[in-house]
């Protein structure tokens, strides 16, 4: 019988050269929580507005709860990034809105915790991710949208293969209103960096 206060996700881990990503797990809240804390005036301009309670294990666990309803669903998939040299938690990536029939689609987003910035784990896990849409689930399209002053985003999703497609209005709510982005997608034939194989 499926515990509802402990998810199963699926036993998969994505292995980069320097970074691997895996799906949630609960033991992760201790680790999620400290660096969400000591990155929290670093991601709170970048992010849907945070709830009072972000901060706390009950919202840890809304997190999974929801993460695995959308696995369960195959319509969002959610990732967290570490460290292959000692394990720390990076940050996370998540594939959202799968759509399928004509489209064969999705959206990625991705933090990264504040120490952790301007390393390049991030563009390792985008690639992982990547790598998990385009043959995993089959996607055609992956799609991905920065707030119009976020470079260092741009620039992440340019060095991954990404071409931008627009800027939409008011796209997303962030912050606590809503925002302009910049639009990009990448295709499954579209060229993007190979990453060197991992060390075993």
């Amino acid at each position: 019988m499926f515990d509802f206060f402990r998810p199963k996700f699926p036993s998969l881990k994505l292995m980069g050269p320097r970074v691997y990503i895996r799906p949630p797990a609960t033991s992760d809240q201790r680790a999620w929580l400290d660096l969400r804390r000591v990155s929290r005036s670093f991601l709170e301009p970048y992010e849907p507005a945070w709830p009072r309670d972000a901060l706390t294990p009950a919202a840890y666990r809304r997190r999974i709860r929801r993460a695995h309803a959308d696995w369960q669903a195959n319509i969002g998939y959610a990732f967290f990034i570490f460290s292959r040299r000692d394990d720390s938690l990076l940050g996370g990536i998540t594939v959202t809105n799968v759509r399928r029939g004509v489209i064969q689609a999705g959206n990625i987003g991705y933090w990264i915790g504040e120490p952790h910035q301007r390393n390049g784990y991030m563009f390792e896990g985008v690639q992982l991710c990547l790598d998990f849409c385009f043959r995993n689930l089959d996607l055609h399209r992956v799609e991905a949208a920065c707030l119009v002053d976020n470079i260092p985003s741009k620039r992440l999703l340019e060095k991954s293969g990404f071409r931008g497609e627009g800027r939409a209005r008011q796209y997303l709510c962030i912050a606590g209103k809503w925002q302009d982005h910049d639009t990009f997608a990448i295709l499954r034939q579209d060229v993007r960096p190979i990453l060197p194989r991992p060390k075993s």
